[in-house]
């Protein structure tokens, strides 16, 4: 604060002699009422810091409580006098420093102290499923995160997943955000850049589901969310494109997708996205997926999986909060070997519906999105899938959804879904989901 004062001080100092320099006149026609006019502006210049000091000084000590029976009466102005802040200045100065953690200032409580916030997906159900049941009613998902800066060179996302059957821990991952050649890292547990879907938390689908080649071929809810190491690059591209690479290795543990028998049985994602802007309205976002892993039959059996997904979006200038558009689709390839199922459903549990030999399936999802009011959304789903482990099983399904916003911390969205499965069983199903947010929840990736 002493330095407070030195600097206003000087900056004053130096103004007024800069001013009286510029407006004195020659020593010859100088007069005794300029002069006067000169010191009365300086003592004015000199009150006026008095007084600068003053408001300082209090609002320096509005942090702290008064002493006991020492409060102020209402409506009562602290004043100051030259000599009494010339005492105040020299004395020692009675309110505490900042708190400092380690060295680093009182900044680094923001340390102590991360963004938390906590979202809540409410279903209810109705209609019947045996191949996919579902309850009446459920608490499908507690998202509780956590996220907070930790230095200069480093960020913290923790996502704890609460469910009516336990605790799930979703993602947890350090950052890294200022390594050389402009590279961002990441460790810890991943949802995996494999297409567009399996990167997405619940809260953020357009649906209250995930489409059947996501549950099929892409290990469901979960996805390929493994414990593992994630490296991203921005490529250079043409001018107005967007390109960037993902490099992943995880431990190799996804739902049925991956299965790591061996401790080095690790699973490896690779992810190439472009992204353009085709006007102030509009742009596409495109991506290649590549994945590879061992499968649940052993370290013998390998599981590829290939992927590509396009995304278009329009949202107009004039009148973006309340029109705009979204279509999205993903083609998934999953091909895998597996043994004779006679002598390997002895040692494992196998899944139902499965077959020897190689498997070659195949999914897509097709939806679309469109805004026709400030709150509210209407859109549809198509969706066509493969079985994994027998790929001579094919699931066909749709939905129409509409969603309602109250504000931007809720959402209310109802979805029709039928659904016919291989087996000639036809489902029609109908959803409710209510989801509301407490707390600041950082934004997941565009």
């Amino acid at each position: 604060m002493r330095r407070f004062h030195t600097l206003i001080f000087w900056m004053v100092a130096t103004s007024l002699a800069a001013t009286a320099q510029s407006q004195s006149p020659a020593p010859a026609q100088s007069s005794t009422d300029e002069k006067a006019a000169m010191d009365q502006r300086l003592r004015d210049l000199e009150d006026r810091i008095v007084m600068l000091e003053g408001e300082i000084r209090q609002l320096k000590a509005q942090g702290s409580q008064p002493a006991a029976g020492t409060t102020p009466a209402p409506g009562a102005q602290p004043t100051s006098t030259p000599e009494t802040t010339a005492q105040q200045a020299a004395a020692p100065a009675s309110q505490p420093d900042n708190v400092r953690l380690g060295g680093a200032g009182s900044a680094a409580s923001k340390a102590l102290n991360p963004d938390v916030s906590v979202i809540g997906d409410f279903i209810a159900g109705a209609g019947h499923n045996s191949i996919n049941p579902t309850p009446s009613f459920q608490m499908h998902e507690s998202e509780v995160g956590l996220q907070a800066i930790i230095d200069p060179y480093a960020r913290g996302d923790f996502f704890l997943s609460f469910g009516e059957e336990g605790v799930n821990l979703e993602e947890g991952f350090i950052t890294f955000t200022a390594l050389p050649a402009g590279f961002v890292a990441k460790a810890g547990k991943i949802r995996a850049a494999f297409g567009k879907v399996n990167t997405l938390h619940n809260h953020v689908l357009p649906w209250a589901d995930r489409p059947l080649v996501t549950q099929n071929l892409v290990g469901g809810e979960d996805g390929i969310n493994d414990a593992g190491f994630s490296v991203q690059h921005i490529i250079p591209a043409p001018k107005n494109w967007f390109l960037e690479f993902t490099g992943q290795t995880f431990r190799g543990d996804s739902a049925d997708v991956f299965t790591s028998s061996r401790k080095n049985d690790v699973s490896v994602v690779g992810h190439l996205r472009t992204y353009k802007d085709l006007s102030d309205s509009t742009n596409i976002d495109m991506g290649a997926s590549y994945s590879r892993g061992h499968s649940l039959f052993g370290s013998d059996f390998v599981t590829h999986l290939y992927g590509v997904d396009a995304t278009f979006r329009w949202k107009p200038l004039q009148r973006a909060i309340y029109h705009s558009f979204v279509a999205r689709s993903e083609f998934i390839w999953r091909q895998q070997d597996q043994p004779n199922i006679n002598l390997a459903c002895g040692t494992i549990d196998c899944p139902a519906f499965v077959r020897s030999g190689f498997q070659r399936a195949f999914g897509f999802y097709a939806s679309a999105d469109y805004q026709f009011a400030r709150r509210w959304f209407v859109g549809g789903r198509v969706d066509q899938s493969d079985r994994p482990f027998d790929a001579s099983l094919t699931d066909k399904g749709g939905s129409f959804v509409l969603t309602y916003w109250p504000s931007e911390f809720a959402q209310v969205r109802g979805q029709y879904r039928f659904t016919r499965y291989a087996q000639n069983f036809d489902a029609h199903e109908a959803f409710i989901q209510l989801q509301f947010a407490l707390g600041a929840h950082g934004a997941h990736p565009f």
